[in-house]
């Protein structure tokens, strides 16, 4: 049986038909509890900034106490917002949205100076004949298609570094370029927004880790393989000239960008590092010893900045929210891909 009150459906379920079918919700004992279950949980805390929920769409709208939210049980592990499992949640059932894409599990850390996150009580799994619903379950057939795209990645040295801000202007180069694009987020914790402003862009088709069933990418770095080359099959599947691909938080956090570095291989010939603060950049060139062909993001909103980090590194360092400063990046990626 269901409860009563309003139904929300966060973005996690978007590779499902949960909203779109008929369901029940069946309390199952904890032992039967998995990443990545289709889960229901009632609102109990007041509104407030954290407390919006994502939808499919990518709509952002407001819940109030009484309204129930679908989407996963997964894991968070972000440096500057917040931290949490959902193997925390206690007898009580009550857990967070980690993010507002509906990635359930309890909260064991957070940044002080967030408002609450948004606060549930659990209501059940999503069942069908007495089977749980999972991510897994609704995902495609994989092509069997090696993935051998030229690809520009982009990785940051934290969260909100940038990243999508450069992928954004990335795309709108290439496709000016005439080039058929696609768009893909390959690690993070759940939001669809990142991809769809991929989308907003103009890239021809966009891909992330919940196409594959992973709420986020904070889980075993082997089973995260096994995930990340059928993504990369469904990304080579959709026959682009050129993959732009994020890397979510950076390749030093949990969330398995070193994997995914790893996998990419080859394929990378153009590396954007978006940097949150200039001595950042050396951190992460020194760690994965590598030198990326075009440092940006938010160490170079100012002059002062950008001298810091040509400095410290002796690279030169852009940034695309100037456009002079910016053509001489695009000038950059179109040499690295034969454009």
């Amino acid at each position: 049986m269901r409860p009563a009150g309003k139904y929300f459906f966060a973005s996690l379920t978007r590779i499902s038909d949960l909203a779109e079918n008929e369901f029940e919700l069946t309390p199952l004992p904890r032992a039967e509890w998995r990443m990545g279950d289709y889960v229901a949980g009632e609102v109990y805390t007041r509104p407030n900034s954290l407390s919006r929920s994502e939808l499919r769409s990518g709509r952002m709208i407001d819940v109030v106490p009484g309204d129930v939210v679908v989407g996963a049980f997964g894991v968070r592990v972000a440096t500057l917002e917040a931290v949490g499992h959902w193997r925390a949640i206690g007898d009580d059932g009550r857990f967070h949205a980690m993010t507002s894409a509906g990635l359930f599990g309890k909260l064991t850390s957070i940044a002080p100076m967030l408002p609450p996150v948004l606060g549930l009580e659990y209501r059940g799994h999503a069942t069908r004949d007495g089977q749980k619903l999972t991510m897994r379950q609704f995902v495609p057939p994989i092509p069997e298609i090696d993935y051998e795209c030229p690809t520009v990645l982009i990785v940051g040295t934290s969260m909100s570094a940038g990243k999508t801000t450069a992928a954004k202007q990335v795309i709108r180069h290439l496709k000016a370029l005439g080039l058929r694009v696609v768009g893909c987020k390959l690690t993070g914790a759940g939001r669809y927004r990142d991809v769809l402003a991929m989308w907003d862009a103009g890239a021809d088709a966009i891909f992330d880790f919940v196409d594959v069933g992973l709420p986020s990418t904070a889980i075993n770095t082997e089973v995260y393989r096994r995930r990340l080359v059928e993504l990369l099959k469904l990304v080579a599947d959709a026959r682009p000239d050129v993959v732009v691909a994020e890397a979510g938080a950076s390749p030093l956090e949990p969330y398995n960008g070193a994997v995914a570095l790893e996998e990419l291989g080859a394929n990378v010939k153009c590396t954007v590092l978006c940097a949150s603060d200039p001595y950042a950049v050396v951190g992460v060139s020194h760690k994965f010893g590598f030198t990326p062909d075009i440092v940006t993001g938010v160490a170079t909103n100012t002059t002062a900045a950008v001298a810091l980090v040509e400095e410290l590194t002796g690279q030169p360092v852009f940034s695309f929210l100037s456009s002079e400063a910016a053509d001489v990046a695009f000038e950059i990626i179109r040499q690295r891909l034969g454009v």
